[in-house]
């Protein structure tokens, strides 16, 4: 097993220039994280049929089928780019690495078809060569391509013992009613748990027990003390499509797994150029305060512009759903439901190399880890490996502990890891990039929106269910691939189709 896993603007219209940076695609980093705006506009009102918030994945892809479906459309995003939490970051030296949300793999069918309409191709994450395990202080390489697959190499029992733990959680996910996990048999008595209790008593061997807190950690950037037994359940089956549900292999699996492909050109190249078919129906610098409804329409204010439409599609994060006001006030089930679904605590920390050493070395640049700072690591270079380039993920308690730590102090504490695990050269990258999406305003964590004991039972059916003209999307929504980009995909093609049938 391997496991994975701001500052307001002048509002500005977003045209098909201002996204590809004119004819060349690539030129500079503006063009590659959408950055690149026309000139300042005044406050402007706009009439549309729909109004979309937030120009993530989700409402991009709402937006496209929105006017597919013969409706004018509005996207008010909050930053001063497009991809929400999926992010391309330019590199001191030329190039970019992705930030957010970057893998992709099997039954991840909707954002594979989206990138594929979009000319976005795709390449095999580097998994070549041996993995590490990095226990007790011992740096251990182990195969990736053995009878198992990838198995760290711990002792006897605890790998037993893990196989029954792996073996029940799926067992128990195939019970799960996807569109409505709530409804499952075992509903209540899986919610009332956290997974930790579930874990003490079901993972007792003690080697066990740290692969499936990093498991854990490596999902959903949050500690198993924080999630309810059951939503963990749903999320494992939600690692399928509608042809068979998921498994928690695949959630953390690279070459059969959630992390077996990379997007060419880094994922943002997704919603860039979705945003650039849909021109200045998305404005960027927008970030929404209000939604309020006058009779058959909603008035959407945000800084420098209001949309007035006939329905309204909210596709953020739902505690940052919760920070608008709304008028009606929303329904007390939807409202208590978005106060209680905090987001994972995450961050990314890229060093860059002159090289990928670490493959002459005969590693895959892959780590588990049960100490330090950086606990999970990948390969993120390029597919021409022109450089090299290590990515670590920040979760969880590691994550929360740095928030207010300087990017030096951070810096210093990931190179220390990179060089336990990969040597002495890891110390001294030409450039080094520190994402921490619990600082960003309009993120405020990832990759997802988690419920803690008692939420999915008791406010759980609030989550889709549209409040008057208001719709929601976003990949917490999504019944397939909840948290990742291809569930936020499904979500704006639910919504849309949602929407459209009730104009």
């Amino acid at each position: 097993m391997h496991v994975a896993r701001e500052r307001q603007h002048d509002p500005r219209p977003l045209t098909r220039r201002s996204l590809l940076g004119g004819a060349a695609a690539t030129a500079g980093a503006a063009a590659l994280t959408g950055t690149a705006a026309g000139p300042a506009a005044a406050t402007a009102a706009r009439t549309v049929d729909v109004a979309v918030v937030g120009a993530g994945l989700a409402g991009l892809t709402a937006a496209r089928d929105l006017v597919a479906g013969g409706r004018t459309v509005a996207v008010l995003e909050a930053r001063d780019r497009v991809g929400g939490r999926v992010v391309n970051l330019p590199l001191a030296g030329g190039g970019f690495t992705e930030g957010g949300g970057e893998f992709v793999g099997p039954t991840q069918n909707r954002v594979k078809a989206l990138a594929d309409s979009l000319g976005v191709a795709t390449f095999a994450t580097y998994n070549a060569g041996k993995n590490l395990l990095y226990k007790d202080g011992t740096r251990t390489p182990y195969a990736t391509d053995g009878v198992l697959g990838s198995v760290p190499p711990i002792d006897a029992a605890g790998l037993a013992n893990a196989a029954i733990v792996q073996a029940s959680l799926d067992d128990m996910a195939k019970k799960i009613p996807l569109d409505a996990p709530w409804t499952a048999p075992k509903a209540a008595e899986w919610d009332r748990q956290t997974f930790e209790s579930w874990l003490n008593a079901n993972a007792v061997v003690p080697s066990a027990r740290f692969l499936l807190d990093v498991a854990c950690t490596s999902i959903f950037s949050a500690q198993p003390r924080e999630l309810s037994l059951l939503f963990v359940l749903f999320y494992i089956a939600a690692a399928g499509d509608e042809s068979g549900v998921g498994t928690l292999e695949r959630l953390t699996g690279t070459a059969n797994g959630a992390q077996a492909s990379r997007f060419v050109g880094g994922s943002q190249q997704v919603p860039i150029k979705l945003a650039a078919a849909l021109g200045d129906r998305v404005v960027l610098g927008a970030p929404v305060r209000s939604i309020a409804r006058s009779g058959a329409r909603y008035a959407v204010t945000a800084d420098g512009i209001t949309v007035t439409a006939k329905k309204v599609v909210v596709a953020v994060p739902p505690p940052l759903a919760a920070r608008i006001s709304y008028d009606p006030l929303l329904p007390a089930a939807r409202d208590q439901l978005c106060q209680r679904l905090p987001m994972g605590s995450i961050g990314k920390a890229i060093a860059v190399y002159d090289s990928p050493f670490w493959r002459t070395d005969g590693l895959n640049g892959q780590v588990v880890s049960d100490s330090g700072v950086a606990r999970s690591t990948f390969d993120n270079s390029p597919p021409d490996a022109s450089y090299g380039a290590l990515m670590g993920f920040i979760e969880a308690d590691e994550m929360r502990a740095h928030d207010a730590s300087g990017a030096d102090e951070v810096r210093a504490a990931v190179l220390a890891d990179y060089a336990a695990y990969f040597g002495d050269r890891a110390k001294s990258p030409t450039s080094f990039v520190l994402q921490r999406w619990d600082n960003e305003g309009f993120s405020r964590g990832g990759p997802v929106a988690y419920a803690p004991p008692g939420v999915l039972t008791e406010y759980g059916a609030a989550l889709r269910t549209p409040c008057g003209g208001i719709h929601w999307a976003g990949t917490e929504t999504s019944t397939h691939w909840n948290g990742f980009m291809d569930g936020a995909v499904r979500s704006g093609e639910r919504v849309a189709k949602e929407v459209l049938a009730a104009l």
